[in-house]
């Protein structure tokens, strides 16, 4: 028993045992994670000082940004350590309390892009009650919800994990602390948390989805009565960014979380992972900023402001 119970750290196998392999990632992911930290700090800036983008939608863009900065934080900085070290080992605690803000920044992220479908759909659909549904309090509410949810999920699934029985020289076949991998290295008695985890990832994960396919239904069927093709392309226009991040993340995020323990591959668990945790983070920020020509527009004002200080 004590065999089972004594684990105080655990291995991470990571990508690769090469070191100039590693120091070669070391570089790409340090480039990736500066992307990253520097874009949705940008947004987040932007929204902030124009008032032109003081609106529901870039409130909602705003802390998709801050989840983002999180999310990519919880994981790469921890990381980046590792390339530079011979033996990537993690202390229990600080793999668990990884895990458990790895669960709360993908879970918050999932539940705001559920947020942001919403008001698309009220701007498109419901246009002359737009303003009434979407005050600023309703927006707060509903921010404050998608933080609240997101915890709740982490600390439904990260006590149980408390139990779980690790052998003392546990290896976890992943660069993180993230869940599905680590259930998979644990040494038994994971039935209640694989339950837990797939109970939670099908309420939040599959009824988000839901909310945001409805919505796009609506979304898409309003748009096609509409008789110019100039103002198709404008109201599609409003979402078109939305829907590229919902499909980058929906597409691995899901699968990962939902899949059977026993369907894993070790090379494309990993891939899935950076594209969901890693590079849908650092692409948020490019695409709405890429997108959007509101935000290309303030960004523009925001650097000429710059540029007259700096004359000055």
């Amino acid at each position: 028993m004590e065999n089972q119970t004594s684990a105080r750290e655990f291995l991470l196998l990571g990508f690769t045992g090469d070191p100039h392999l590693q120091t070669f990632l070391f570089f790409v992911f340090s480039v990736i994670y500066f992307i990253t930290l520097f874009g949705n700090m940008m947004v987040m800036a932007v929204i902030s000082s124009d008032p032109h983008l003081h609106s529901p939608m870039y409130f909602f863009v705003f802390h998709l940004a801050l989840i983002d900065i999180c999310y990519a934080t919880t994981i790469v900085p921890y990381m980046l350590v590792n390339f530079l070290v011979k033996q990537q080992t993690i202390a229990f605690s600080a793999c668990i309390i990884q895990m458990s803000l790895i669960l709360l920044s993908a879970g918050s992220e999932i539940l705001m892009l559920s947020a942001m479908a919403y008001d698309r759909y009220v701007a498109i659909c419901k246009p002359l009650h737009y303003q009434k549904v979407m005050t600023k309090l309703a927006c707060q509410h509903l921010v404050g919800g998608v933080w609240a949810m997101g915890a709740l999920q982490s600390l439904t699934n990260t006590l149980p994990m408390l139990k779980v029985q690790f052998c003392r020289n546990t290896v976890i076949q992943h660069f993180s602390c993230e869940m599905p991998p680590l259930l998979t290295s644990a040494c038994g008695g994971t039935f209640l948390n694989k339950l837990v985890l797939l109970a939670s990832s099908v309420i939040f994960g599959s009824s988000s989805f839901l909310l945001i396919l409805i919505s796009y239904i609506y979304i898409i069927s309003t748009i096609l009565k509409i008789q110019s093709a100039k103002g198709r392309h404008k109201a599609f226009s409003t979402c078109s960014s939305h829907l590229i991040v919902v499909v980058l993340l929906y597409a691995t995020a899901l699968f990962q979380y939902t899949k059977s323990s026993s369907v894993s591959f070790f090379i494309l668990d990993q891939l899935f992972s950076i594209q969901y945790s890693i590079f849908t983070p650092m692409l948020n920020p490019i695409i709405y900023s890429l997108k959007n020509n509101d935000m290309k527009a303030a960004l523009g004002r925001m650097l000429g402001k710059i540029r007259v200080l700096q004359s000055v």
